[in-house]
């Protein structure tokens, strides 16, 4: 109940406001943030300081900053998401290289689309359907609060974009096997199985990553393209193409988790502040077996796909 009141009396109220007066919000929640409650900040501060160890306790408070900047403009951005027209959203979000994808549209082919949580995912997601000729399908866990969950997909998915998960994720695919669909998968989440992982040295430290994108790659023979978003001003993004490979099965274990991780610690190097640092992605313990769980993880995956 305390939801829906939450979601009908004040936010989506405030989704109708012009972002210029949502920004007004933000500038306030970003002082709130920086000066009077510091979110996550034991967090935020650990996984900079293991990112960046050669950066000095200033820079890192400066990096946190800047952080902060971005998260408030991110809420409010997340805000206008509820309500903001396809018109609008096509002149805030555009894709510098479509023709990437229209390439494999037109050759018939289904794509898994990778990335991280950089800068704004949300209005990708809600504009994917209409930036990119492919049938768009988001994959995502399921929100702890159920209103919440159900309202917010219903949401990101008024423009065409199809949300699945993990359960029902081939009835998905199967539904629309007649049509080229482009799966987004959001890749930096942290894994919930160690041994399940694949882990590899990222912003320097042993990181456990989700291996579902390219499990799925080798699975329906999708090509993968990785695509960036960079921020041209504040509420205008920029989306960027990369090929990480059209033939998957031509590619060796391990190789198309690499390849789409490399890229997005690229991105975090170059621009830090607009990946999510709040999130805690280092939970997870370093096996004791690591070398040997890798050789097993490699051997059962050649097994699988008869390599």
């Amino acid at each position: 109940m305390f939801s829906a009141l939450l979601f009908y009396l004040i936010v989506f109220p405030l989704s109708k406001l012009p972002l210029r007066v949502i920004y007004l919000i933000s500038d306030l929640f970003y002082f709130f943030l920086n000066t009077v409650f510091p979110y996550r900040q034991k967090v935020i501060q650990q996984n900079l300081n293991r990112s960046f160890p050669d950066k000095s306790p200033k820079e890192i408070q400066q990096l946190q900053k800047k952080f902060y900047r971005h998260l408030s403009d991110l809420l409010a951005e997340g805000i206008k998401n509820l309500s903001i027209s396809k018109e609008e959203l096509s002149k805030r979000v555009f894709v510098e290289n479509p023709q990437i994808m229209v390439d494999l549209y037109e050759k018939g082919k289904s794509v898994i689309l990778v990335a991280g949580h950089y800068n704004n995912w949300e209005w990708m997601i809600t504009s994917q359907n209409q930036l990119l000729p492919h049938q768009a399908i988001g994959i995502g866990k399921p929100l702890s609060n159920g209103f919440w969950d159900k309202k917010l997909n219903l949401l990101r998915g008024r423009y065409g974009m199809i949300i699945a998960h993990a359960k029902n994720f081939k009835e998905v695919l199967e539904s629309e096997k007649n049509n080229p669909v482009s799966v987004l998968v959001l890749t930096d989440q942290s894994p919930v199985d160690s041994r399940k992982s694949y882990w590899m040295s990222f912003l320097h430290q042993q990181t456990p990553v989700l291996f579902g994108a390219e499990l799925m790659a080798f699975t329906y023979d999708f090509p993968v393209v990785y695509y960036t978003m960079k921020k041209e001003k504040r509420g205008y993004y920029k989306i960027t193409l990369q090929t990480i490979t059209e033939q998957p099965r031509l590619t060796q274990w391990g190789e198309i988790t690499e390849a789409h991780t490399r890229l997005l610690e690229k991105d975090i190097l170059a621009n830090p502040e607009y990946w999510l640092w709040s999130h805690k992605r280092w939970k997870l313990e370093i096996p004791n077996d690591l070398e040997s769980l890798k050789k097993q993880q490699k051997a059962d995956f050649e097994i699988k796909f008869n390599i």
